[in-house]
């Protein structure tokens, strides 16, 4: 087992990467435990056993679960059960149960504890770790949410074996993210470049450990946690714009992520922070992970405009987040017109 420590004083917690970690569940809940609410998506086969009586919840599959009527069934459900604010929820899925099952912990009782058993690599990679809960409502993904942290989290790579190809890329996608986050300024060699070469294992927790650092220094993303957003400004945009009952496209969040990645690259160039090496990086990385790096046919960049002007980054202006010589930051108030260029060079329609 690899353990990754997230410190945040009183907050801290211990991230735990390897196979079979889901079995360390009953020693990680928090001491007073007697009931626990296990939160689960349809398809997710995974047993746990926390040692305590308990009562499994299990949300619809996909994007859907992530909405408010969810959160409200849940703590329903909780106050049903008589779940107490000394007990704890449990999250046992992906990002998206994550997301919700650590949501509704936030507000249920105005904030009981919960632990994470991640079982996809996006949300051992990434999803998992740093407290960020939230849904979406029509307007933008994520929307509505609390920064809420978790007790505990077990990575465990044993769940990974059963992993539909796609779900495959859609943990890359985050895991490309975070070998431009792991480099120094400039894109000076670090421990990003060198996760290439990382058995599966060592990759995550690499993964955990850059992660844990930023929020570690900056856990309600006033400044330095924005970086965790590298490629997502444009992603979110991809996945807002095909999210209803008759999407345009099918992309995954890793895959919206790795285009949103190239897209952030060219973008920089455009603006004069980057050459064209760097760009060129960036697409080696994408394609490493065997992940696309073209828009989707039918995209619309003013459309797409329109939901990158409603990011959580953005106040009132177009934020992203952009490589440079000092390397991955954030960047406000850029000009419109040069990101529709951008879209433009990618092939997108106005």
């Amino acid at each position: 087992m690899i353990t990754v420590e997230v410190g945040l004083r009183e907050r801290a917690y211990a991230v735990t990467v390897g196979p079979g970690a889901r079995e360390l569940l009953a020693r990680v809940l928090p001491a007073g435990v007697e009931r626990v609410a296990v939160v689960t998506q349809d398809g997710i086969d995974v047993a746990v056993d926390p040692g305590v009586p308990s009562t499994t919840f299990v949300v619809p599959g996909g994007e859907e679960a992530k909405s408010l009527a969810t959160v409200e069934r849940l703590c329903r459900g909780f106050a049903a059960g008589g779940l107490a604010r000394t007990d704890a929820v449990v999250a046992v899925g992906g990002g998206v149960v994550s997301d919700v099952a650590g949501f509704a912990a936030a507000v249920y009782h105005r904030g009981v504890r919960y632990v994470t058993v991640a079982t996809t690599l996006l949300a051992q990679v990434d999803a998992a770790i740093g407290g960020k809960t939230g849904v979406n409502v029509p307007e933008g993904k994520n929307l509505v949410g609390a920064f809420w942290q978790p007790s505990a989290v077990l990575c465990d790579t044993d769940t990974l074996r059963t992993l539909p190809a796609r779900e495959w890329a859609s943990g890359r996608g985050e895991m490309a993210k975070y070998v431009f986050l792991g480099e120094g300024a400039g894109g000076e060699a670090g421990p990003g470049a060198a996760m290439l070469g990382m058995s599966l294992d060592e990759q995550v927790a690499a993964c955990a450990a850059i992660k844990a650092a930023v929020v570690a220094a900056d856990e309600r993303e006033s400044g330095r946690r924005a970086v965790l957003n590298y490629g997502h400004t444009l992603g979110h945009a991809l996945e807002a714009a095909a999210f209803g009952p008759a999407p345009r496209w099918d992309l995954r969040h890793g895959e919206a992520v790795a285009v949103g990645l190239v897209f952030a690259a060219l973008l920089a160039r455009r603006l004069g922070r980057i050459d064209d090496e760097r760009v060129a990086w960036h697409r080696t990385v994408v394609g490493r992970f065997d992940l696309p790096a073209t828009l989707p046919p039918g995209a619309s960049a003013a459309e797409l405009v329109g939901f990158m002007a409603r990011d959580k980054k953005a106040r009132h202006d177009l934020a992203f987040v952009l490589d440079g010589p000092r390397g991955v930051e954030p960047v406000h108030g850029v000009d419109p017109d040069v990101v529709l260029a951008t879209l433009a060079d990618m092939g997108c329609a106005p």
